[in-house]
């Protein structure tokens, strides 16, 4: 597959004709070919508009030509893996390992959503009789989930398959009938076009209106700000910063209709270690806890980033740990230079404080490389400097030592939202610090117990989101089946034709669907 630096309009590629930019290699810091251009107004109109007029046919598909686009892209996807394993080594400096565990889980992720919509039970139709006896008579009413509209979505830096252009946020739209525009990310822009290729195609082949899908390529601010504005969007996916999240948010909100905003923004995942587990495992609890840190060089959104102790025994055997670990580990690229810069702001802010540094060996000899770091501070210091309960994104991890458990539990009560929350313990911890856990639980999304935060399930059962600033909506995940929600609204019909209803809503059931019927679900 050859690269030209175009975008994807709704089935056919084009040259972009705005401003010129390059994805730069991590290592060298070079440009690498092609030159890519952010979309234009025009092409920003002609993309989202055309969602809106694939929207009715798209949402009206049956749900066996929504599963079988989701797997003929995932077919694709591993059919194509070299391409990937080629760019995004240069885009990322990222292994090959890495790239084919990443497109694995994307395709696994795209077929859980054929999987879902086949199934048919994620709609929650619901069904209650009308009684025309009664006084006054009871209506029949019958209501399920039903597609919000055309979905935008922001590709994220640091996942280049996972969460971007056929990531989690365009499988879950597609499975729920919403045509995607997706903005891809400017650090990976070769990674993108390879990928909007390929959604392309399998849009073309299966039939399917031309404006399910289509790819814009951006850099400047503006670009997706505009997409956001357009009147034809009618949500959008988001994975980045808090600053990017915020700033689109805060366009959807003006817009004449405002539309709501799913993003993924920033987390330090709490880590609590609680006094007999930090006696006992020190050792190993710091030897976890590091390598979880120093994972794509703290790069994911579940990196630890806050380790709290009651001082005591074991907390110098911790801190330690964490030392030796953290201090061996060699500089190593980042996704793209503005995480350098970023990561870089970031310990500034924080070293301006009276922190102790116990681990940063600074530099390295790649064109973003980043180093690992351990900080350290007391409990009365965090609880007064606000800057410390903020991310630093990248291989940082900050050490505080409370002087008791009345401010451990403080300084979890001054926490913002995180994504998780996790807890070392013996039984006899997680008994003394009920009301410890009662809290963080409040605070994250998933709360882990004895492990660490990284590593992020695709299943029923995973909650990938948490109260702001981790995200924009806690009541939904970003990772997992239940995703679809974002992208649906509920619908109810009265007194309706049973041959005019949807196929979920209709008495005799055909696909047999789970459905809630007069209270009683089967």
């Amino acid at each position: 597959m050859a690269l030209s630096g175009q975008h994807w309009i709704a089935g056919r590629a084009e040259p972009g004709v705005g401003a010129a930019f390059h994805a730069a290699s991590p290592e060298t810091g070079l440009d690498l070919a092609p030159a890519y251009h952010d979309a234009s107004p025009d092409q920003i109109e002609r993309a989202a508009a055309a969602a809106g007029a694939a929207f009715p046919a798209f949402a009206a598909a049956p749900a066996a030509q929504r599963a079988q686009l989701l797997r003929r892209i995932a077919a694709l996807l591993r059919d194509h893996e070299p391409d990937l394993v080629a760019r995004i080594g240069q885009e990322t400096a990222f292994g090959a390992p890495r790239v084919a565990n990443e497109n694995l889980r994307t395709i696994r992720q795209l077929e859980l959503f054929a999987a879902l919509v086949e199934d048919g039970g994620w709609v929650e139709a619901r069904i209650d009789h009308g009684d025309p006896s009664r006084q006054p008579p009871r209506p029949d009413l019958r209501s399920m989930l039903v597609p919000i509209g055309p979905v935008a979505v922001f590709g994220a830096s640091n996942f280049p398959l996972a969460y971007s252009v056929a990531g989690g946020d365009t499988a879950s739209a597609l499975a729920a009938g919403c045509p995607v525009v997706v903005k891809g990310h400017p650090a990976h822009p070769g990674t993108s076009e390879l990928v909007g290729e390929l959604c392309s195609r399998a849009v073309r082949e299966l039939g399917m209106p031309a404006g399910t899908f289509s790819l814009l390529h951006g850099r400047l601010p503006a670009t997706g700000a505009a997409l956001v504005r357009h009147p034809a969007i009618a949500a959008v996916g988001f994975t980045g910063s808090l600053a990017g999240g915020r700033a689109l948010a805060d366009h959807a909100a003006a817009r004449p209709d405002p539309i709501p905003v799913f993003a993924e923004m920033g987390s330090m995942n709490p880590v609590f270690v609680l006094p007999n587990a930090l006696a006992a495992r020190a050792v190993a609890i710091g030897e976890q806890l590091a390598a979880s840190a120093l994972l794509a060089m703290g790069q994911f959104c579940t990196s630890p980033g806050l380790v709290a102790v009651v001082d005591g025994p074991g907390a110098d055997v911790l801190a330690a740990t964490l030392q030796q670990k953290l201090g061996a580990a060699a500089a190593a690229p980042a996704v793209h230079a503005s995480i350098r810069r970023g990561f870089e702001q970031a310990l500034a802010e924080v070293k301006a404080l009276p922190v102790t540094t116990l681990a940063w060996g600074g530099g390295g000899a790649a064109a973003t490389a980043v180093c690992p770091a351990l900080l350290a501070a007391d409990g009365a210091l965090v609880l007064r400097e606000p800057r410390l309960r903020h991310e630093i994104y990248g291989p940082a991890m900050l050490l505080v030592r409370c002087r008791d458990a009345a401010e451990l539990l403080a300084l979890a009560q001054s926490l913002h939202g995180h994504l998780t929350g996790t807890l070392h313990g013996d039984d006899r911890d997680f008994v003394a610090f009920a009301d410890l856990a009662a809290v963080v639980r409040r605070k994250v999304g998933r709360l882990v117990a004895n492990g660490v935060p990284t590593g992020v399930e695709v299943c029923g059962a995973m909650v990938h989101g948490g109260p702001w600033p981790a995200s924009t909506d806690a009541r939904f995940s970003a990772v997992g089946p239940t995703a679809i929600r974002r992208w649906v609204r509920p619908a109810a019909w009265q007194d309706w034709p049973d041959a005019a209803l949807p196929e979920e809503l209709r008495e005799a059931n055909p696909r047999r669907f789970r459905r809630v019927v007069d209270g009683v679900s089967g």
